[in-house]
């Protein structure tokens, strides 16, 4: 297992550069999928700094030893974590991979975004985008219990006290919208979204005790609703799911490879 850290070209404003982690395992296949990985964080965290104190992602990593290229982009730094600069940011890594896809996989390989927590709400928000803006590049997107509902009000969202996620995620909204038309644009809050057809297929993860359950079954269900082909993974309560959000892995995530795998080869037959 191999991670370096490069920096790519950036067409827009944000920046010059955008730092990115590229994982990749020992062994690849001729075309494997490449994976646009967004972390977490409620978009409180800071810019990553190459070479400093940046743990790999457990999901990330063990998605690279499946098979795939990941490639993490630090969307936090050039933006501030504030909406619209996340998505752009985000737009300008994932057309980068879209254009130089045979520099990290082969010419034919298969095009996706995940992303965790908050970096899950800026991978749905992204796959809205690039059905917009780049139809038919992005292959799918795979999201780990995403941060898309600011109102917060879901039942299952009254157990966030309980793993002292609540404030957190308040203030995370508070800080991506600040600067935002309130918070009904699809790709800043993409549970809002009246128009999910023709997104990119969804492989879809949250957990039983998880805050974040109710928002991202609901997404799913919505998304089912508009012709979207969903895979969608609840796991058991008390297998460690919510370690996620502390950048922590666990059982689950052999789990999360495995059905990544099903997922791809379903969309390449």
């Amino acid at each position: 297992m191999n991670a370096h850290w490069e920096n790519i070209k950036s067409c827009g404003g944000l920046a010059s550069q955008l730092s990115v982690r590229r994982y990749e395992g020992a062994k690849l296949c001729s075309q494997p999928p490449v994976v646009l990985y967004l972390r977490g964080g409620s978009f409180l965290q800071p810019g990553l700094e190459p070479g400093g104190n940046c743990p790999e992602l457990p999901v990330a990593r063990a998605l690279a030893e499946s098979g795939a290229v990941v490639v993490e982009a630090d969307y936090s730094k050039p933006s501030g974590n504030e909406f619209p600069m996340v998505i752009d940011c985000a737009y300008e890594a994932l057309d980068h991979l879209s254009r130089d896809r045979k520099h990290y996989g082969g010419a034919k390989s298969l095009l996706f975004v995940a992303g965790e927590e908050a970096g899950g709400n800026v991978a749905a928000g992204l796959a809205l985008k690039a059905r917009d803006r780049m139809p038919g590049k992005l292959a799918g997107q795979i999201l780990l219990s995403p941060m898309i509902d600011p109102m917060m009000t879901t039942e299952s969202f009254r157990n966030a006290d309980r793993i002292g996620m609540r404030q957190r995620w308040a203030d995370g909204w508070s800080h991506y919208l600040a600067k935002a038309c309130g918070f009904f644009h699809p790709y800043a809050a993409p549970c809002q979204c009246t128009r999910l057809n023709r997104v990119a297929p969804a492989l879809i993860f949250t957990a039983e005790d998880d805050p974040l359950r109710d928002e991202t079954v609901n997404y799913g269900d919505r998304l089912i609703a508009s012709g979207v082909s969903v895979r969608s993974h609840v796991f058991p309560a008390g297998i460690g799911w919510t370690g996620l959000y502390q950048g922590e892995g666990g059982g689950w995530v052999s789990s999360v490879c495995s059905e990544f795998k099903t997922f791809v080869d379903q969309l390449k037959h």
